[in-house]
């Protein structure tokens, strides 16, 4: 077995296989750009390289640094995560040359299946189902526009090396395809060195499903079960599921043998995912098509591992050793069910806005990595994650700051598990999504497993306010609210006397949340609420930010900040802005002057830190209501920002390359 590897990457998927080498007895060399320096995967390698800038560009896609430190360090072997340089051909070939293992799959694989437009023409020859399109070269705008009339729309305009969501853009007509043509061809350069783009038909009510593969040298190919990826934005996925509740075991079986025959075709070796296409509204389960290849591991690969029990960072590593599988496809089986939640730096209460910045307060559910638990986490609770208190989320890469997955026996109980999990998630100092992912996991159509790719467009058309919160709940809130604001009287009693002639006990509070008012009193012995009894246990402590209360037989995990009126109290997917005030003074709350907002409408105001990609306008234009002004490029993503009215454009106050803080204004309107 290797005596040293390389990690090719950071973040969390570097810590992620530091964590299974170590535990094969493999020592580690982490490499990292100025902005990782205190990264953890740095602390946790045994040793660690420094190979330059922040930048990707000038630190980890530069392959003759990554090169060098395998020589410096004597590394035998190097994994590439994913994403930077793990499809990259040139790679896997520079490293041969100089006799450095590849933990992945061959070149020649990763050359056809790479690609995506060769991979298309590769699985059609195959047999392999695939979506109606043109996967040739593209000369301009104008012969896009006519390929996606001829393919009739919608169509989907890709990058042809991209991934992750990046290089993609949904076009329902020829304006669409004018606007975001160049964007994509753009983002494919930026993100992956390449500028060729593919169109193809945009299949309606489509679920993304995808097969895990695992190959060895010596011709073995199995696959590992589907992955569900459907709940996506942006066409990044967001929550996944292994196993899907739409795929029947005999549609697995025919999913999972013609990947095979296609990982076959090209000598496949290692892990990767075979992406699938599937029409919702075909109930038969046959209309599947063949969407790309990812001949690398994936984000989401722990809720294969959660079910089947294989570490698939080991199987590579043993693949890339010349090790022979030890399983069989009858060995691979289905236990139970896992849901990974990707936790990004994004505000979804502002459009999803990027969120870069210092963590201020990091404390996830259960440790990451920690070795108790094995590959289903603690207690079925995993946190994957590559981040730090007091650590930043930089603009140089992708926002996702943990991956949350949870196992149960059933798919109700690992969404549970989800909802318990994020409740008790703290993350503080910048936007974040975990209102958001908890809120899914809690809607009626997640659980009833109706999903197709525009879940979050159709079920959030007017973007997303919080989850809703049913009477009971807020009843508990307020109970929650009325004990801790007898708690923090309490402690104010104890500092030279303060507020006891006024708050004497047992405290009576009149809390109001969401528009609703609750009557609240509090002794050493009860918590009523509109006059009826709580069965409320909990502990606090006035500085406390989280708190977990049982209420009856439910456990709820609030995260507590103090206002100047009451609390910001965060649970079950949702903020609730409480004011407390004394019962005898509540009546005072029903005559505040309530402010009224300025009009922000007349600027142009840049929603994130970001890199001002273009400008569409000059000083004197006028524009129309939901006409592009501006391009904004923020974590590899270009943001199109248009004109909320008609108007004419007054002065400009930033031009293109330039870097530009949140809530610059970058053009105001007359």
């Amino acid at each position: 077995m290797f005596k040293k590897i390389l990690i090719a990457n950071r973040g969390e998927i570097a810590c992620r296989v530091i964590k299974t080498a170590r535990r094969m007895g493999i020592a580690t060399v982490a490499v990292y750009s100025d902005a990782d320096a205190r990264a953890p995967f740095v602390q946790m390698a045994d040793e660690a390289v420094h190979i330059g800038p922040s930048p990707a560009a000038q630190s980890y896609l530069i392959a003759d640094k990554i090169i060098e430190a395998c020589k410096a360090t004597g590394a035998e072997a190097v994994h590439p995560g994913y994403g930077f340089l793990s499809e990259r051909t040139s790679f896997a070939e520079a490293l041969a040359k100089e006799n450095i293992a590849f933990i992945g799959p061959p070149v020649g694989a990763i050359a056809a299946m790479g690609d995506k437009i060769e991979s298309k023409k590769l699985a059609k020859s195959a047999g392999v189902n695939v979506v109606p399109g043109f996967v040739g070269e593209i000369r301009d705008t104008d012969h896009a526009v006519e390929i996606s009339n001829d393919i009739g729309y919608p169509v989907m305009m890709k990058a042809s090396a991209g991934g992750g969501g990046k290089g993609m853009r949904l076009a329902f007509s020829e304006r669409d395809v004018r606007e975001g043509f160049e964007s994509v061809k753009r983002e494919g350069l930026n993100s992956f060195g390449d500028d060729r783009v593919f169109i193809e038909k945009f299949i309606q009510d489509p679920r993304h499903i995808e097969i895990q593969i695992l190959g060895d040298q010596h011709g073995n190919i199995l696959y590992l079960n589907e992955r569900e990826c459907s709940i996506q934005r942006r066409h990044q996925k967001v929550v996944e599921e292994a196993p899907s509740p739409f795929v029947s075991p005999a549609m697995r079986k025919a999913m999972g043998e013609q990947c095979v025959a296609l990982s076959r075709a090209v000598g496949y070796y290692s892990a990767g995912t075979v992406e699938l296409i599937v029409s919702g509204a075909d109930k038969t389960g046959e209309s599947f098509y063949f969407l790309e290849m990812n001949t690398r591991l994936q984000v989401e690969h722990p809720v294969t591992e959660a079910i089947t029990g294989i570490d698939l960072v080991e199987q590579m590593i043993r693949v890339a050793y010349g090790e022979k599988l030890t399983i069989t496809q009858d060995d691979v089986k289905i236990d139970g069910w896992a849901i990974e939640n990707r936790v990004y730096a994004e505000d979804p209460y502002r459009g999803f806005l990027p969120s870069t910045g210092r963590l201020s307060r990091y404390r996830p559910p259960v440790d990451g990595w920690s070795d108790d638990g094995g590959r289903r986490g603690i207690d079925g609770v995993r946190v994957d994650d590559g981040v730090y208190e007091g650590g930043e989320v930089s603009m140089f890469y992708d926002p996702m700051i943990a991956k949350l997955i949870t196992w149960g026996e059933t798919r109700d109980e690992a969404a549970d598990k989800q909802i318990a999990a994020l409740d008790q998630f703290e993350i503080e100092g910048l936007g974040h999504n975990i209102d958001f992912v908890s809120a899914i996991m809690q809607h009626p159509r997640f659980r009833s497993g109706e999903l197709t790719t525009g879940f979050i467009a159709e079920e959030y058309p007017e973007g997303f306010h919080g989850a809703a919160t049913d009477t009971q709940t807020l009843a508990h809130i307020a109970a929650v609210s009325g004990f801790i604001a007898t708690a923090r009287a309490d402690r104010a009693r104890q500092v030279d006397g303060q507020l006891a002639h006024v708050l004497a006990p047992p405290s009576e509070w009149s809390v109001r949340l969401d528009g609703e008012k609750f009557a609240v009193s509090v002794d050493t012995d009860s918590v009523r609420v509109n006059g009826t009894e709580v069965d409320l246990a909990m502990e606090y402590t006035p500085g406390d930010h989280l708190i977990v209360a049982e209420i009856g037989e439910e456990v709820l995990g609030l995260k507590i900040e103090p206002t100047r009126t009451g609390l910001k109290v965060t649970t079950r997917g949702a903020i609730h802005k409480v004011e407390i005030l004394p019962a005898h003074v509540a009546a005072l709350a029903d005559h505040m002057i309530e402010m009224i907002p300025p009009d922000l409408s007349k600027f142009l105001i840049c929603p994130m830190p970001g890199l001002l990609v273009s400008l569409n306008v000059k000083e004197g234009d006028k524009v129309e209501a939901g006409q592009p002004l501006a391009v904004v490029e923020a974590m590899k993503m270009e943001n199109i920002l248009r004109a909320e009215k008609s108007a004419t454009i007054g002065k400009i106050n930033a031009k293109p390359g330039e870097s530009l803080p949140v809530d610059y204004i970058i053009l105001e309107l007359e």
